[in-house]
């Protein structure tokens, strides 16, 4: 694997990480119901953590390869939906607008998981857990829309 592909891969999952610094859940997330089986708060950085340097591995591994085109714009479509969630979730706190982009960010996770198995053993495996957290993350998203059915979106001009 070359490192420098690895650390190009790595920096577009800070650029898509960063947007978690620059829209902090807080107290308005606090103050949402949430089912019983939300993860800790501990867990997401550490998850996130992993998955950006499982996904930066994996990235690496299938771009040197004859025929990634679908696994590199899988991987393209994953981060920029990935980049785009918190945002809206947390920045315009437009949990349900956020479901859309949800559904588009599982299905490019599903897209790169079977796209990068393809072309190498290891960079499979490398998505699936992204593929299983993605899975729990999109149905909390849901289940936060329907125990919070009055929840209203910033508008523009409360930004």
């Amino acid at each position: 694997m070359d490192i420098w592909l690895f650390l190009i891969f790595l920096a577009a999952t800070f650029g898509a990480a960063a947007t978690g610094a620059l829209f902090p859940t807080g107290e308005w997330y606090k103050s949402l119901n949430k089912p019983w089986w939300t993860p800790p708060n501990w867990l997401f950085p550490v998850a996130w953590t992993s998955i950006y340097l499982l996904i930066a591995f994996a990235g690496a591994r299938v771009a040197v390869l004859d025929g990634n085109a679908y696994a590199m714009a899988f991987w393209a479509m994953q981060i920029a939906f990935n980049a785009l969630w918190t945002p809206v979730f947390f920045g315009l706190r437009n949990i349900k607008a956020s479901i859309p982009i949800m559904g588009c960010l599982w299905v490019a996770v599903f897209g790169a998981t079977l796209t990068h198995w393809q072309l190498d053993m290891w960079a499979g495996l490398a998505f699936a857990p992204y593929l299983v957290w993605v899975t729990v993350a999109a149905a909390l998203n849901i289940a936060m829309v329907r125990l919070n059915p009055d929840q209203k979106a910033l508008q523009l001009q409360d930004l």
